[in-house]
């Protein structure tokens, strides 16, 4: 039995839509981002729907608050223990090939399907990724997003490196820091892991709270330093991203001129897709999977 956890912030309706889809083959855990203040019509529909949610977490851009939404659905579906399996994707997310198909790619497989990379090696936005989890950060309550954020960080990166700030040495953590998408499809052992690594580092986990998108960084950086389960890890995650901006967002709101390019990408999943552009793209997908 497989899993799918979606972390959603927005468009209700299309969550559920998402969610009855998928339940056709997966169990479906969905967190919603405590912000959203679910209606009591929302809460009528999932509960119509029967789509099992929690919304505990406020989840704000670039905080540890995505990884901590992503942590309560991992233990909420943890407590079926028939569950062997678990997909990690958004609300935005759809998937692009046969459920079927998706489901008997993963059964019986104990490999870890996640993207990761060295983040001494890592530059975003002319930045050393090392130093999101080296230095503090506090974006559960500093919009990262806003300008003010936006100048906020600088002042952050350059005064800490004036101090010559180091969370590695203070918290005595010796391990190498790796990152990638927090998007992720691993078996019952590797989350399970994960967890208990958490548990019994607290140090380790006080880095990941206090860092900058720490959601990319967490699994990643447990996973790839075991030598047990970094042998099982494949770098890919099977999942359509168009790394450019259209329909006012960055990376890519998709549509139906996406169609061809998703349908022969061999992904399982893609993102991100929003009713107001995705609809009729939506709609092609299904009918090409699921009729």
């Amino acid at each position: 039995m497989q899993a799918v956890l979606v972390l959603a912030h927005k468009n209700v309706d299309q969550v559920i839509a998402l969610s009855n889809l998928l339940k056709k083959r997966f169990i479906v855990f969905v967190h919603f981002d405590a912000r959203l203040s679910l209606t009591s019509k929302d809460k009528e529909k999932l509960q119509k729907n029967e789509v099992n949610y929690i919304s505990e977490v406020e989840v704000h851009w670039g905080s540890w608050s995505i990884a901590h939404a992503a942590i309560c659905l991992m233990k909420e579906a943890l407590k079926n223990p028939e569950i062997s399996y678990f997909h990690v994707i958004s609300g935005q997310d759809w998937p692009v090939e046969n459920l079927d198909k998706i489901y008997n790619f993963y059964e019986n497989d104990d490999h870890i399907y996640m993207e990761y990379q060295s983040s001494k090696d890592v530059k975003k936005s002319g930045e050393p990724v090392i130093l999101w989890q080296k230095y503090y950060f506090n974006y559960d309550r500093v919009n990262r997003r806003s300008n003010f954020g936006k100048i906020y960080h600088r002042f952050l990166l350059l005064g800490q490196s004036l101090l010559r700030v180091n969370k590695f040495k203070k918290y005595d953590i010796n391990l190498e820091i790796y990152n990638g998408p927090n998007w992720v499809d691993m078996p019952r052992d590797a989350v399970e892991y994960c967890l208990e690594y958490l548990r019994v580092h607290p140090k380790l986990l006080k880095v990941f709270q206090t860092g900058c998108f720490s959601d990319e960084f967490w699994m990643q950086t447990i996973l790839i330093n075991s030598p047990e389960f970094k042998k099982r890890v494949i770098a890919n995650c099977h999942r359509y991203i168009k790394w450019q901006k259209q329909n006012g967002s960055y990376p890519a709101v998709l549509d139906e001129r996406d169609f061809e390019d998703i349908v022969n990408s061999e992904c399982h999943f893609a993102r991100k897709f929003d009713a107001k552009y995705s609809k009729k793209l939506i709609d092609f997908l299904n009918n090409e999977y699921t009729s």
